[in-house]
């Protein structure tokens, strides 16, 4: 469970975004954290690589040095790869949440930095999901709820639709 100590730290109220890149390009990404005035992107995958071009880590932190917004990796926040891949296999999202909070429990220094960087900064966790609710952040976001007044948004990066426009829609 998580440590005592992290509520000492939480005397102001503070406001933790979130955000998933999934159907993105990184331009439409990076104009999301700008309007929302984020500072820092926290990467909270166990593993920040990706098939979509400018979301690996490296790319990636490139892409916000020159947006100047700074990039973090916090791995101990990633959902490890075994949770992960049973979570693929049955798609049982009550278990994953049990194992994943399961996990969390063991990683308070990282929730603990979590929480001092996120007092100092605008934030945003990221990951690959377009869906927080069925992404491990919104689970990273509960555990600092439970010990500490946070105020949590979940942005999206939501692209047009090419056939859509002024008076039409999709059906």
């Amino acid at each position: 469970m998580l440590r005592a100590t992290l509520t000492p730290h939480c005397v102001a109220s503070m406001t933790l975004m979130t955000i998933g890149y999934e159907g993105a390009d990184i331009h439409t990404f990076t104009t999301v954290l700008k309007v929302n005035n984020v500072t820092t992107l926290i990467d909270v995958r166990e593993l920040p690589l990706s098939r979509k071009k400018n979301f690996s880590k490296s790319a990636l932190a490139a892409a916000m040095e020159g947006s100047r917004i700074s990039y973090l990796h916090l791995r101990a926040l990633g959902c490890p790869r075994e949770i992960r891949n049973d979570y693929h296999a049955d798609g049982n999202w009550r278990l994953y949440s049990k194992r994943f909070n399961a996990y969390l429990g063991t990683q308070v220094d990282a929730l603990d930095e979590l929480q001092s960087i996120c007092r100092l900064q605008n934030c945003c966790l990221v990951c690959f999901e377009a869906d927080y609710r069925r992404c491990h952040r919104s689970l990273v976001t509960a555990a600092l709820t439970r010990t500490c007044h946070v105020k949590v948004e979940h942005l999206t990066v939501r692209r047009p639709d090419p056939v859509e426009g002024p008076g039409l829609a999709v059906a």
